[in-house]
């Protein structure tokens, strides 16, 4: 698959995965009243789920069968490709709250280009190689 293609189609399921965080933030901000950390933490573990699926079968599909590449080291690296993107995406948030004063909406829309570049180098190098 031709790398345009793949970037083409993780930026159309790293929409979904937006509007899915989007949403859940939203529900839990503002409907539950639950703080701007909790919402952002269940909001992206949520959309990882979700994220993944795709991933493994539309954006990254392996073109051989690779021992190497099991389901298991691709759960396992997925989940390390999310968590430094996550990481990065969490740390930034508070910056842009705690320290510069952001909104906090406007801080989480922020954090999943900063989310969405660090998940697409990890797993198109690492997790789905």
């Amino acid at each position: 698959m031709k790398e345009s293609v793949r970037i083409i189609r993780f930026a159309i399921v790293g929409t979904l995965n937006a509007l899915i965080t989007a949403l859940v933030v939203w529900l839990l901000m503002h409907i539950e009243g639950e703080s701007y950390i909790i919402a952002n933490i269940i909001a992206y573990i949520i959309a990882q789920v979700h994220n993944f699926i795709w991933c493994k079968y539309w954006i990254f599909p392996l073109e051989t069968d690779d021992k190497r590449n099991s389901f298991w080291h691709q759960v396992l690296f997925f989940a390390g490709a999310f968590l430094l993107a996550y990481t990065t995406q969490f740390l930034f948030l508070l910056m842009l709250v705690e320290l510069l004063h952001c909104n906090e909406y406007l801080a989480q829309f922020l954090g999943l280009f900063i989310y969405g570049a660090v998940n697409f180098m990890t797993n198109r190098h690492i997790t789905f190689r």
